[in-house]
């Protein structure tokens, strides 16, 4: 069972703080007592607190003193002031200091639980916000954008290059070869991690719809138009917007997109008002938009505002020796939605994988990797778990390409050292996943010079 919320009562009248008390503890509240300001200062101090609610006149320290104290050791705490009617224009000033809100004596006992409950609320979704937050930086940082062929560490140290910058960046790739994870990288590892993260597909609308949804519609603008919308632009102000399939962008909506990144302005359709907007935009695309400037299908001023800085993702044919490492991160990753318990892939099935031709990319690989987990009996992946096209198409010939020309030890070592920081160091599937018993992997680590002692 989850704990009750705890509740601090400061009020120097005794009869007035019990009753108060009584009220909360009755509504499931842990509640503690205080005489005074100080009492309550050094009680925040032991234990922390969800809710103050405090007296604002008391003759050792006053409300306003205790919002301070707590703001400085304990700004998460809700602090809600207690006040006689002559006193709203110091509760006024305590709500500019921090104080989540005031209430009137003598109180009513639903107007007390309300505002409490209020302010648990906000507590408990600013909490949700922060952790979320979090969560997506955690998801986009460099480490979870898998692969080590070389072709992906020059798109990593590009990523690195402009992620504290303002400027455009164009992402060119293949449909699946993850352009907007690299934009996402892009934003959560920049100065604008904590505001909005905006994706639209401008080949997914139609002009107009595109248009209104990026730039927003005034009331009336056109039939349907019942109210006031702000656009995706406005709701990226701060952040960054992602364009993805800008290349499908007509002409006109072309033009239009060249001022908000000189003017970084708006006019809202059917609206006169210019809106400031503070955005990066990022753009991405599968289409050769050289090309497209060439044949007059997009505008040049805008190709060249928007390719200051372009990175290539280059498609999964080109990265064959990448699979093995994106093959266990997605059965990892499947492993923990599902109920299949799947360590690893055969070398039979890992090779059937190389040699495909993967149109689809890196996506169509997770979603084979997510269907085999979901048909396999066994604890790896075997041939026979992948699609039948992909297991009787042709093998493609491929040269394999290594970072560097090293000997067949510092092959094995390096391989060894994926498959542990695949595994996050679980020797037991490591050794699976190699084919090998532990003892045998202790003695491979010894002979790299690996530690792999249990901490």
């Amino acid at each position: 069972m989850p704990e009750s919320p705890r509740i601090l009562v400061v009020d120097d009248d005794a009869t007035a703080g019990a009753v108060l008390a009584e009220v909360l503890a009755k509504a499931g509240y842990e509640v503690e007592l205080a005489g005074g300001g100080i009492e309550a200062v050094e009680r925040g101090q032991r234990q922390p607190v969800d809710v103050v609610l405090t007296d604002i006149k008391m003759p050792d320290m006053d409300g306003m003193a205790v919002l301070k104290r707590f703001r400085e050791f304990s700004p998460d705490t809700s602090i809600i002031l207690l006040t006689a009617f002559g006193a709203i224009d110091s509760a006024i000033e305590a709500i500019k200091g921090g104080a989540y809100d005031y209430i009137s004596k003598p109180f009513k006992k639903d107007e007390v639980l309300l505002t409490i409950r209020r302010a648990l609320d906000q507590r408990r979704l600013l909490s949700e916000n922060l952790r979320y937050r979090q969560e997506l930086r955690d998801r986009y940082q460099f480490s979870n954008i898998i692969g080590s062929s070389r072709v992906m560490i020059d798109v990593y140290k590009q990523v690195a290059r402009v992620a504290n910058g303002r400027g455009p960046v164009l992402l060119q790739g293949e449909s699946g070869t993850g352009k907007e994870l690299i934009a996402r990288a892009i934003h959560y590892n920049g100065p604008r991690a904590n505001a909005p993260f905006v994706a639209v597909n401008c080949a997914a609308l139609t002009e107009s719809l595109l248009e209104s949804e990026l730039f927003g519609h005034e009331k009336g603008a056109f039939t349907g138009a019942i109210a006031v919308k702000p656009g995706l632009f406005e709701q990226a102000s701060g952040g960054t917007i992602l364009l993805d399939e800008v290349g499908d962008m007509t002409t006109a909506l072309q033009a239009k997109l060249l001022r908000v990144l000189q003017e970084q302005e708006i006019r809202r359709v059917g609206g006169d008002k210019l809106i400031s907007v503070d955005i990066r935009v990022l753009a991405s695309t599968n289409r050769d938009l050289s090309s497209m400037v060439r044949k007059e299908q997009f505008r040049e001023d805008l190709y060249y505002r928007l390719n200051g800085v372009t990175i290539t993702l280059p498609p999964l044919r080109d990265r064959r020796e990448d699979i093995p490492m994106l093959a266990y991160h997605f059965i990892q990753k499947c492993a923990i939605h599902s109920s299949q318990r799947v360590v690893g892939i055969s070398p039979e099935a890992l090779m059937i994988l190389q040699q495909a031709e993967w149109p689809g990319n890196v996506r169509e690989l997770e979603h084979t990797i997510e269907s085999a987990v979901i048909m396999t009996s066994h604890e790896i992946i075997l041939p026979n778990d992948l699609p039948v096209a992909l297991r009787e198409s042709p093998p493609v010939a491929t040269t394999p390409e290594f970072p560097d020309l090293v000997t067949l030890k510092e092959l094995e070592k390096q391989y060894l050292v994926r498959i542990l920081n695949e595994t996050r160091g679980n020797k037991t599937q490591t050794a699976k996943i190699l084919g090998i018993d532990r003892r045998t992997l202790y003695r491979m680590a010894e002979r790299f010079g690996l530690d792999l002692a249990d901490e």
